[in-house]
């Protein structure tokens, strides 16, 4: 097995198969960071697996997770103007959340430089929408290069940490679900450790840092400069990619898409040329300008939104270039991954002399549905079917972001509402105004409590709403890889003071609160009901470990075979309350009506035992 801690901190030159997010981590350290932060968030996380293998003493930059998007940006600011070269990276829509600090970043003076690590995710991989990000980066005046590959990621990421410090401002490295998680040998330069210099070095002089009425307009004409700036350096340029077949036709395109382009065009006899550029904000165009000058027509291939078609025909349209210029053509066009199965149905359509429709056809075979589904033992699954006894049909229940947003599935049917991380109280407090008859049950989990959740219940109890909140306490962030939270007692690195989540809710001024292990059903329904019919703010701490990281733990201590449960057939009386209704995925109803234990599912917690009305499940 690798030992990638080893691997990361090499200092002769070597070659070795990694995913992005690996090849990542020594881009960072070759280029001499030294303060990283982040918020978990797919496709992302794995960057900091990679950074977890190299021992916390050996490590040659502060790495920690922050409780949110925004406070993460904010560190790396701070350091940023204290002279150290910095690093952030979060998923899309975690910038939704950096945003209000974000925006500004382009304005400011960042001496030690700031590289900007974006995970977007077309195809919504595993997230609630497809977000162009390029969009906020022109809003921000910050440039994108966007890598195609791992190899490319560890080149254009030094090469972004290079321009930021040179320019002083954040430069983002966009990638994709594609290109954090798919492997290529990447050849890595040598090492040599610096003595870290940790002199503060902050001067107000190198601002102004605060954006009031009389710096806006000189802090906004040097973004606009350092844009130019980027655009026209040589060190893009080199990046860039041009294949000259002598068509006259021609393909611009950028990141994973222009891997799906030479996939496609591989068997293709009339090859068009193809230019991939690697700044995809601002673009150079002068480049752009000299391919469109050689081509008498052009197609732009770009995954989601038509960022760089717009800045292309503007530009073709002020220099009166003749070349004809075509991108997006249809609605589908906007939506996806760019594949080469999509790219070669785009092609097919639009240069049909080129490039052949597939000689399969279209896929008619339909595969089996796979609905995502909660952990066996999950307490979450525990917690649904308690708490769905103690509501009314015409309640209304409002999700969050977790791994209890899958309580929208049926048979839980226990999601109707659902918007971004920490939105659900605030949600809910409206949808109780004017409302007498229905009531309104919002939940959240224990890390986006932190992360965003506690605004919204602060809100509540200042301005006197009357919900029921339903906090998911599993001790970890879970769904993004079990990275821990404020309530935990450690950070990244080491054992900390925990903030527990009862004595932030008594803090704040939560009268009502009820506290249940959600494997204790009986009581975690009769806690619901009372906290339901309390006026005003109730909260329900419904608790239990996440049972995937706690079995995972388990078997580190010991090999000793796990204790599952069984059905006893003979007093079953098929009503299947246990696949119907609980509905864990260890059951599962044989061809002659019996229901049996799926051995290799069943991790022994016994959370069904409860469930059954005849006592059939036993250990």
């Amino acid at each position: 097995m690798i030992n990638y801690g080893e691997l990361l901190l090499k200092k002769e030159p070597f070659s070795e198969i990694v995913i992005g997010n690996t090849a990542i981590v020594r881009a960072m350290i070759e280029s001499g960071v030294r303060v990283v932060t982040s918020y978990p968030g797919s496709p992302t996380p794995e960057i900091a697996t990679a950074i977890a293998t190299i021992p916390h003493d050996r490590r040659p930059f502060y790495f920690e997770f922050s409780t949110n998007e925004k406070v993460a940006t904010e560190v790396a600011y701070g350091a940023s103007v204290n002279g150290h070269l910095s690093c952030v990276f979060f998923k899309s829509v975690g910038l939704n959340v950096a945003a209000d600090t974000f925006v500004q970043l382009g304005h400011m003076n960042l001496t030690g430089g700031m590289v900007i690590v974006l995970g977007d995710d077309p195809g919504a991989h595993s997230s609630q929408n497809e977000q162009d990000n390029r969009h906020i980066a022109r809003l921000a005046y910050t440039p994108v290069l966007e890598p195609a590959s791992p190899a490319e990621i560890y080149t254009y990421f030094k090469t972004a940490a290079k321009l930021s410090r040179k320019n002083g401002m954040p430069v983002i490295l966009r990638l994709t679900t594609h290109t954090c998680h798919q492997k290529e040998l990447v050849n890595f330069d040598g090492w040599t450790p610096d003595e870290q210099d940790s002199t503060p070095r902050f001067d107000r002089k190198n601002g102004p840092y605060i954006p009031i009425t009389s710096a806006v307009f000189p802090m906004k004409r040097r973004a606009i400069y350092r844009l130019s700036e980027i655009s026209s350096s040589n060190e893009i340029r080199e990046l860039n990619t041009l294949i000259n077949n002598g068509s006259p036709k021609g393909i611009i395109t950028a990141g994973t898409t222009f891997l799906s382009v030479m996939d496609v065009l591989k068997d293709s006899p009339q090859k068009p040329d193809i230019l991939k550029t690697a700044l995809v904000y601002p673009l150079q165009m002068d480049v752009i300008r000299q391919f469109l000058n050689s081509h008498d027509e052009v197609k732009i291939l770009e995954e989601l939104d038509d960022f760089i078609e717009q800045a292309i025909k503007k530009e073709a349209f002020d220099a009166g270039i003749k070349c004809r210029i075509t991108g997006k053509m249809s609605v589908e066009d906007h939506i996806g991954e760019f594949t080469p199965d999509k790219v070669r149905e785009i092609l097919s359509r639009d240069w049909p002399g080129i490039v052949k429709p597939s000689a399969d056809g279209p896929v008619t075979a339909k595969t089996p549905a796979r609905p995502p589904q909660m952990c066996p033992g999950c307490g979450h699954r525990s917690a649904f079917y308690a708490i769905k006894k103690a509501l009314k049909e015409t309640d209304i229940k409002v999700g969050d972001i977790g791994c209890h947003t899958l309580g929208f599935l049926p048979p839980y049917n226990m999601v109707e509402l659902l918007m971004s991380m920490g939105a659900s109280t605030g949600i809910a407090s409206g949808l109780a105004l004017f409302n007498n008859s229905r009531k309104v049950v919002c939940f959240l989990g224990d890390s986006t409590f932190f992360h965003a959740g506690a605004a919204g219940i602060v809100n509540a109890i200042f301005n006197r709403h009357d919900i029921t909140l339903i906090l998911m306490e599993n001790g970890t962030t879970a769904m993004t890889g079990h990275q821990e939270h404020p309530a935990t007692g450690r950070n990244f690195d080491e054992i900390t003071e925990r903030i527990p989540v009862r004595q932030m809710l008594e803090g704040m001024g939560v009268k009502k609160i009820l506290e249940v292990d959600t494997y204790n059903q009986k009581k975690l329904t009769e806690a619901v009901t009372e906290a339901v019919a309390y006026e005003g703010l109730s909260v329900v701490i419904a608790k239990h470990p996440c049972m995937l990281k706690f079995t995972k733990a388990q078997k580190r201590k010991s090999d000793a075979p796990v204790r599952q449960v069984s059905v006893d057939t003979s007093s079953c009386d098929r009503s299947y309350e246990c696949i119907n209704r609980f509905a864990c995925p260890t059951f599962y109803r044989n061809s002659d009506g019996t229901v049996t234990i799926n051995k290799d599912l069943c991790i022994g917690d016994g959370s069904c035992i409860q469930t059954c009305p005849v006592n059939a499940i036993k250990y």
